[in-house]
């Protein structure tokens, strides 16, 4: 058996669909089954994310008997969901485009296939051309690349279905999980399992150690951990009063504001960045749904906004940001209040599966609320109120729930807490630390993390949490180590994760983004794969760095940091 990681020293395509504007039912593409009571494989992958995507694709390619556990109908995470408008070259000061290999680049170039723009990517590729509209992209046209791309390996078995909310969840034989139980009856018996859904249930279910909410930032010595003491992005921009009768703090407070104190800056918590929706909304005629008032639409839910408006705030818009066919991809942090949402999904990570649908119900009443009040209620200016109402819901876009997103843009719930944790000094420039010896993707995107609470501070309403492109802080891309992928040993030795990483809250930001979530996963379905391939299995901290990075670079991954490029912070101030 190879010596453990922390021993060990360094060595030196593409499927055009047919342009079909309706939905088809994509589950049916893909072979599955779910009869046995029993079924056994080699690798397991449990999730509905990009991670779970590329780890499944991987470890099929490799011939490996591989089921992938999807908990959600639709197959795809936040991609298939709204997110078209790709974090790849969208920012002023740097081109990450440079960074994307392996799986997430093959993907890239079914879409650019499908849109007929492959000749452009391939162009921008070879000259490292910075074009952000070749890597954007529609859902629904995605969900459909990626059940014809699932269904190329008829061994690939798909079971949609989750994991039972009961102790019975996961066995184990010591360190070693030995099968999943699923809300079908089934259980999964494999040899090697992935946790690639972004609320890791699977790591917790196991007994693996993980982490919900914001580090002190005394823990890791991290100055933009914890309570925020200076957010500046998104922050009120005007002074606007908290409370439902002005200057009375004794008739409580506006809907959306938390009763809790701001706290000391630098203290840990539990709270999350805020999810949303990713919202897309078109303004062509033949393909939009009109904006409509929600069953349950509650005007005081908006009281803030109106505050917000009459003290001289300024409302966003919708804008087209490059996505195919005139669509909107609305992120959340468009403005100061926009449709972020924040302290409604702290429940998330650890809520069951009744009240995580509840937490769906609410927050798109609420989204949906939001979107009626710009368009239509009377304190929003004219000149705002007819730009939103010149969009509508995309009617070629979730048919499935009334043309809205069926999921939240789950930004960070549960992360794994193993030997090695990845913080803001990995991806820090100056005090950080040196570049990892066992990379298997390179991370390349600041640390961003969405406001977190909306609180009273001094008398007004107050946005705290977000950390992005911080003056004070010179983030570099790194790269993402094997090691954060696998748990301590005396906890799990044949289990890894693709999409909850073991990460402090702030290196989190940097890593959780969707193309390198496909990085993620197909280094781990390698690991599997080569762990699996000697006449005794491997622990996974015991998988040897040489081979995977040997086979990694076979496939087209980007592992050197060194090679991508850096950002160029004057262009920040120009």
């Amino acid at each position: 058996m190879s010596p453990s990681f922390d021993h060990r020293t360094n060595d030196d395509g593409s499927n055009e669909l047919s342009d079909q504007r309706q939905a088809i039912a994509v589950r049916y593409l893909i072979h599955e089954s779910i009869e046995v009571p029993m079924a056994e494989f080699d690798i397991a992958v449990y999730g509905s994310t990009s991670g779970a995507v590329a780890a499944a694709i991987q470890a099929a390619r490799l011939g490996r008997k591989t089921v992938l556990v999807s908990p959600d109908e639709h197959i795809g995470g936040i991609q298939i969901e709204g997110l078209g408008s790709t974090d790849i070259d969208n920012q002023v000061e740097f081109q990450n485009s440079t960074a994307v290999g392996g799986l997430a680049l093959e993907l890239h170039r079914r879409l650019s296939a499908h849109y007929g723009r492959l000749d452009q990517l391939e162009d921008v590729i070879a000259k490292r051309l910075k074009v952000p509209e070749v890597w954007k992209f529609e859902s629904s046209v995605l969900e459909r690349i990626l059940a014809a791309w699932l269904a190329e390996y008829p061994s690939l078995v798909v079971v949609r279905e989750g994991l039972v909310e009961e102790p019975s969840a996961v066995s184990k034989t010591g360190s070693m999980v030995t099968s999943i139980q699923l809300t079908n009856g089934q259980f999964i018996s494999a040899r090697y399992f992935i946790e690639a859904s972004y609320e890791g249930d699977l790591l917790a279910a196991a007994g693996i150690t993980t982490t919900i909410g914001r580090e002190p930032s005394s823990q890791y010595n991290e100055s933009l951990a914890g309570v925020r003491d200076d957010t500046r992005y998104t922050q009120f921009d005007v002074p606007v009063d908290p409370y439902r009768i002005p200057r009375d703090p004794s008739s409580g407070l506006l809907s959306g504001i938390s009763p809790e104190p701001f706290g000391e800056p630098g203290d840990g918590d539990r709270h999350l960045q805020a999810y949303s929706y990713r919202l897309p909304l078109t303004d062509i005629e033949g393909n939009k749904l009109p904006i409509y008032k929600p069953e349950g639409y509650d005007e005081s839910h908006y009281e803030l906004h109106r505050r917000y408006i009459q003290a001289g705030g300024k409302l966003y818009t919708p804008r087209l940001k490059g996505v195919p066919n005139r669509k909107t991809d609305l992120i959340g942090s468009e403005g100061v209040l926009a449709t972020d949402l924040l302290g409604m999904n702290d429940d998330w990570p650890t809520a069951n599966r009744t009240r995580r649908e509840e937490i769906l119900d609410e927050t798109a009443r609420f989204t949906k609320g939001l979107i009626w009040f710009f368009a239509n209620d009377p304190v929003v200016p004219p000149e705002i109120r007819s730009v939103w109402s010149n969009f509508g819901y995309c009617l070629d876009e979730f048919p499935d729930n009334n043309h809205f997103p069926r999921r939240l843009y789950v930004r960070d719930a549960r992360r794994m807490v193993s030997d090695y944790v990845i913080t803001q000094h990995t991806a820090s420039e100056h005090d950080g630390e040196g570049p990892d010896p066992y990379p298997i993707a390179v991370a390349y995107w600041p640390t961003d993390t969405h406001c977190a609470r909306r609180v009273v501070r001094k008398g007004l309403a107050h946005n705290e949490g977000f950390v992005f492109k911080e003056k004070k802080h010179e983030w570099r891309p790194f790269g993402i180590s094997y090691r954060a992928l696998v748990p301590k040993r005396s906890e799990g030795t044949n289990i890894l994760t693709a999409t909850c990483p073991s990460s402090s809250h702030v290196g989190y930001g940097a890593v959780r983004l969707e193309h390198q979530f496909y990085a993620l996963g197909q280094a781990c379905a390698n690991a599997c794969d080569i762990a699996l391939a000697g006449s005794v299995s491997l622990d996974v901290q015991d998988v040897p760095y040489p081979a995977l990075k040997e086979r990694l670079l076979e496939q087209g991954a980007v592992l050197d940091a060194s090679l991508v490029g850096k950002p160029d912070f004057s262009l920040l101030h120009r």
